[in-house]
Order: C-alpha cells, then sequence, then structure tokens
C-alpha cells in the first residue's frame, strides 16, 4: 500500500475521543499525531505535513455557549489561510459529534460554492430536549461524492448528543445542499429502512432526517453519530445475540469510513 498516509487530531479543553479515533485511523492503515488545539493554533504550519485532519468528539470548551462554538471560532479566526490551504491541496477533514459541530460553526459544512468560512447551517437542541445517548440506524446515500462513505449502505451507529438537529431556516439552502449531493447519510427507521423524522429513530428531530454532510467535493465530512466508537462486533449492545444469529457483516463496522479514507488517500479509493 505504500507509506501510510498522516492524519493529525486534535485534542484538549474538553476533546475526549482521541483513544478510539487514534485506534480507528491507525486499525485502518494510517499513522496518527494527536495535538492540542492551542499548539496547532501556535504552530498552524503543521497542517500542510499530514494528509487528514479530524476534529473529535467531546464536549469541547464545556459547550457551555453552544456546542462547538468557541472552539469554530478560534478556529476559523485562527487557521483560516491554513485549512484553505489544506482544502485546495486535497486534504480530507473528519468530524465526528462536537467536531462536526465545530465544523458547521466554522462553515466548513456544507461548503457550497467554496466558500468554506461563512456558516449556513445550525446544530440546534434536540426537539426532545434532553441528551441522547442510544444506537441510531444509518442510510448511506449513493449519490454523494462522500469519500469516507464510498460503497456503503447501512450502519448501526451509538450517538450521545444534546444538540444534534440539523435546521436552517432558508429551504434553499436546504435545497442546495441536496442537489449537492452533500446529504452523506440520513437516520432512518429500522423497519422500513426508509429517512424519518420519528422519535427516537430520529433523535434530534434534524431536517430531511439528515445524520451527516459532506461538501461537495466529497473531502470534507462530518456526522452526529460516532463510526469510532464501533470498531468491533462487541461494541454493539446486541453483539452477543448476533453472534449466535450469524453475526453483524464487518463491512457495517464503524470502522469502514476510516478505511475508506485511508484507501483514498493511498490512491486505491
Amino acid at each position: 500500500m505504500g507509506s501510510k498516509p498522516s492524519v493529525l487530531i486534535i485534542t484538549g479543553n474538553g476533546l475526549n475521543c482521541e483513544a478510539e479515533s487514534q485506534a480507528a485511523w491507525e486499525r485502518s492503515g494510517a499513522v496518527v499525531r494527536l495535538i492540542h488545539l492551542n499548539d496547532l493554533l501556535a504552530s498552524a504550519a503543521i497542517l500542510q505535513d499530514h494528509q487528514a485532519l479530524m476534529f473529535i468528539g467531546g464536549f469541547s470548551y464545556g459547550d457551555h455557549m453552544g456546542s462547538g462554538l468557541v472552539m469554530g471560532l478560534r478556529i476559523r479566526n485562527a487557521l483560516r489561510a491554513e485549512l484553505s490551504r489544506f482544502i485546495e491541496s486535497g486534504g480530507l477533514i473528519l468530524g465526528v459529534c462536537n467536531g462536526f459541530q465545530v465544523m458547521i460553526k466554522i462553515g466548513l459544512l456544507p461548503g457550497l460554492d467554496g466558500d468554506y468560512f461563512s456558516q449556513r447551517l445550525a446544530l440546534m437542541q434536540n426537539d426532545s430536549g434532553h441528551f441522547r445517548n442510544d444506537w441510531v440506524e444509518l442510510k448511506f446515500e449513493s449519490n454523494s461524492p462522500c469519500v469516507f462513505t464510498r460503497g456503503l449502505d447501512e450502519m448501526s451507529l451509538p450517538i450521545r448528543h444534546g444538540e444534534g438537529k440539523v435546521f436552517t431556516p432558508d429551504r434553499r439552502v436546504i435545497e442546495q445542499v441536496e442537489k449537492a449531493g452533500c446529504v452523506a447519510c440520513r437516520y432512518t427507521h429500522p423497519e422500513t429502512g426508509e429517512p424519518t423524522n420519528q422519535f427516537p429513530w430520529n433523535p434530534n428531530g434534524s431536517q430531511h432526517a439528515i445524520a451527516g454532510l459532506c461538501d461537495p467535493s466529497g473531502r470534507v465530512f462530518g456526522l452526529m453519530p460516532h463510526p469510532e466508537a464501533y470498531l468491533l462486533p462487541e461494541n454493539h449492545p446486541a453483539w452477543s445475540f448476533d453472534r449466535l444469529t450469524g453475526g453483524l457483516p464487518r463491512e457495517r463496522l464503524g470502522l469502514q469510513l476510516f478505511r475508506n479514507a485511508v484507501d483514498y488517500m493511498c490512491g486505491s479509493g
């Protein structure tokens, strides 16, 4: 496969998913460097030494001013030039949960018309008004250019968030997002397999049942569910039952999203 691609994972300030995120990338064939946000802001050019960047889950700055807001503002103000250069050079960016929220606040998603620094969408409080810790069913959109979701159909993934509702009052923005194929995955009903706004299958009331978005290039991707928390069949709450009945297909593990990205970076995607 040649030299392993290098992934930079931002840590610190309340973020707490670095161990499982690092394991996901390394199991997929990448090498990982962890860097505290303050260190990255002080040496922004480090970003160019890597092929992928990950915004992980957790509660950056305690999310006291809204999920991802403070981290998003710091990054947009200090890293705009380096992020632009990184995206233009073909780098991949992944954001999970709080990382997705940060990317929305920065404007990296949906990245319409090549504008990665204007916020077009919001991730609002769940319609239930409560933090939700559960598993959801996802369906990946075959017409999406998303590098991370290529060849995937359905997947179960865990969610744990209080603010995950994708929302905009501007229907034109949602129409642009849909037309550009920026919806990479949606929440579905487990019985029908169809996108749903019904709670608890759609855990937050997201418009158009959106669970994850990519930019029009497919190289910038964020989602609320946690693929890094489903690296082994035993991570699933029904793993013992599934083992007795034949087991879950390994291609449905969250690990596959990372493998797709590594394959792409290695030139085989």
